[in-house]
C-alpha cells in the first residue's frame, strides 16, 4: 500500500515564524510609506501656512483664521528675495511670494543663501528677515520685521524646538516678551557696521534702546536669542546700510 510523503507547512517551526513575521513588517512598512505620501501634500500645505502666520506675527498681525492669513500674508509680501553673501539680490521673488525666499531655511543660510521678505504695512514699507539659533534644548528660530529706515525694529516672532514651558517656551508663548522688541535698535549711536541689538538679564541692561529684557529663569535660552539676532543679523548689514 503506497504512503503519501506528501507534508503541509509546519506553522510550528522557526522558518515559518520568520517568513510569516517578514511579510507583516514589509506590508505594513509598505502601508506606512503609502498613507506618508498620501498626507504628504496637506503636512506641506500646513507647514508653509504656519510659516505665514509666524511671518505675519513678526509684522504685528496675529489672531486671523488660515483662510484669512493665507490671504493677509499674499497682500502683504511684495516679495521674497534671495540675497547672496554680500547682501546681493539674487532671486528678486514675487508678490504673496512662495518660491523663493520662502523655500529656503537654515541649510541654506549656512550655505550663504539668505532670505528677505519685502512687505508693505499700511502703506509702509517693512523686512521681514528669519534668524536661526540654539536654545537650551534644540533650535530656536524666528522673525524679525525691521521698519523702512532699516535701523528699527517693527516686530518680532520667535519659536522653538523643545524649550521648557513657562520658561524657554516664553520666547513664543508671551505675546508681552515679544512685543517689547517693537521699536528697538539695530545699532548703538553712529556704529552702523555692528549690530547691538541683544538680549540681557534686566539688572544687566544699559541701553533699553537695544538691549531687550530676558526671560526670567530662562538665562541661556535668552543668550541663544541673543546670540542668534547679533549673528543672524549681521549678515545682512550691507542691505541695512544701502539706504
Amino acid at each position: 500500500m503506497a504512503t503519501d510523503n506528501k507534508k503541509g507547512f509546519n506553522t510550528n517551526s522557526n522558518s515559518y515564524t520568520l517568513i510569516y513575521a517578514a511579510i507583516i513588517v514589509v506590508v505594513v512598512a509598505f502601508l506606512l510609506a503609502f498613507v506618508s505620501q498620501s498626507l504628504k501634500p496637506t503636512q506641506d500645505k500646513n507647514v508653509a501656512l504656519d510659516k505665514k502666520k509666524q511671518i505675519l506675527a513678526a509684522l504685528n498681525i496675529e489672531g486671523l483664521s488660515n483662510e484669512d492669513a493665507a490671504a493677509k500674508y499674499s497682500e502683504v509680501v511684495m516679495a521674497d528675495a534671495v540675497l547672496d553673501a554680500d547682501n546681493n539680490v539674487i532671486e528678486a521673488g514675487e508678490k504673496g511670494g512662495e518660491n523663493a525666499g520662502f523655500k529656503l531655511n537654515s541649510a541654506d543660510y549656512k550655505a550663504g543663501k539668505y532670505a528677505i521678505y519685502m512687505c508693505k504695512v499700511d502703506g509702509e514699507d517693512k523686512y521681514v528677515i528669519p534668524v536661526y539659533g540654539m536654545g537650551l534644548w534644540g533650535a530656536i528660530r524666528g522673525f524679525i520685521a525691521i521698519n523702512a529706515d532699516r535701523s528699527t525694529l517693527y516686530g518680532a516672532y520667535f519659536n522653538h524646538d523643545s524649550e521648557t514651558a513657562g520658561l524657554g517656551a516664553e520666547i513664543k508663548d508671551s505675546k508681552a516678551w515679544r512685543s517689547q522688541f517693537k521699536g528697538k535698535h539695530l545699532f548703538a549711536g553712529s556704529d552702523t557696521e555692528n549690530i547691538a541689538l541683544s538680549v540681557k538679564k534686566k539688572s544687566d541692561v544699559k541701553d533699553p534702546s537695544t538691549e531687550a529684557d530676558a526671560v526670567t529663569g530662562a538665562t541661556l535660552t535668552s543668550d541663544g536669542v541673543s546670540l542668534m539676532l547679533q549673528d543672524c543679523l549681521q549678515k545682512y548689514i550691507k542691505f541695512f546700510n544701502a539706504k
